[in-house]
């Protein structure tokens, strides 16, 4: 055997052993549960779903089929949740009729992912109290009980801004607050498309679609209301009268509101985003600047398991090593 060939063999022999002690050595380390003091944005939000019965109709798409706005939201979120970086805390609320419900306050993501997921898996048109989708108030609610907690969470409205009954363009709802007191954004559920909205019965049964004849198709002001004395007429009741007999609308389809949502975000200086990808949402929370920089522990578990399996696999990959390199045949004579 010559000398280049002998120390090749020396040199794999040497490269192994080492390899094999640092394989060891982190994986032995990963049972300390070793941590990094680093700064990086953390989150504080909390998210709220539209659970009202327009976000039942199925504009939306899954692995190529066709599903629920609700479901497809639900599922985003969900994945959103996954892509935060641990330490950031996440609450979960609903929207229904005028009202934010408060379901969870934030906790923290990585450490309770699975509940906040089998939460958020749980919210649906069944826990609506009431037919109605006062999607306005609903936000201005949002704010109030994200504004009441402490530290205030950046609110993540999700909704396909359908008002229901409409609202009158002159007599909108005022928030009592001062635009900017929270920070967040109102997130757009739904196709451009009008679709029919599903209709449901008290036991969960489909019982087809909502009808024309069914659904407020102006707002209540504009319905007008007569006096109590015969001929008696009210103040701009003939305008209203004429705007109502004008308006004949399609409230019984739904699609995106986008315009109105885009308008109520700039008037509550909150940020607007179309829901298309859970990586999009994301994206556009670290745009809309609503982390904070925190300096504290991140996990290298990961890291630290992932270095020895590099290590084993490069054990593997080194040269055979052949029989009879490392010593002189003994000849012995007879």
């Amino acid at each position: 055997m010559n000398a280049g060939t002998a120390l090749l063999a020396s040199v794999r022999e040497t490269l192994g052993r080492w390899l094999l002690v640092a394989a060891c050595l982190a994986l032995a380390a990963t049972f300390l549960h070793p941590h990094l003091m680093v700064t990086q944005p953390r989150y504080r939000l909390l998210f709220v779903l539209d659970v009202s019965q327009s976000m039942n109709a199925m504009d939306r798409e899954m692995r190529g089929e066709p599903v629920s706005r609700l479901t497809f939201a639900r599922s985003m979120l969900r994945q959103a949740l996954r892509e935060l970086p641990c330490g950031s805390q996440a609450g979960l609320g609903l929207f229904t009729e005028y009202r934010t419900f408060l379901l969870l306050e934030p906790v923290e993501v990585c450490g309770n992912y699975g509940e906040l997921a089998s939460a958020l898996d749980r919210l649906d048109y069944r826990m609506a109290w009431a037919g109605g989708s006062e999607i306005s108030k609903g936000v201005f609610f949002g704010m109030r009980v994200a504004r009441d907690l402490d530290p205030p969470p950046a609110l993540v409205f999700a909704t396909d801004g359908h008002e229901a009954p409409p609202l009158h363009p002159k007599l909108r709802p005022q928030y009592d607050g001062s635009a900017g007191d929270v920070r967040g954004m109102l997130v757009g559920v739904g196709g451009d498309s009008l679709v029919p909205i599903p209709k449901f019965g008290v036991d969960g049964k489909p019982l087809g679609y909502w009808a024309a004849d069914e659904v407020l198709q102006i707002d209540v002001y504009s319905r007008g209301r007569t006096g109590s004395v015969v001929g008696e007429s009210m103040v701009d009741q003939e305008t209203h009268e004429a705007e109502g007999q004008t308006a004949r609308g399609g409230e019984h389809l739904t699609s995106l509101r986008e315009s109105h949502l885009r308008e109520l975000a700039s008037e509550l200086g909150l940020g607007y985003h179309r829901l298309e990808s859970a990586g999009g949402l994301v994206s556009a929370l670290e745009e809309a600047d609503v982390a904070q920089e925190v300096r504290g522990p991140v996990d290298v578990r990961a890291v630290l398991g992932g270095g020895a399996m590099v290590a084993l696999v490069l054990i593997y990959l080194l040269p055979p090593r052949r029989p009879g390199l490392l010593r002189e045949p003994v000849n012995r004579r007879i």
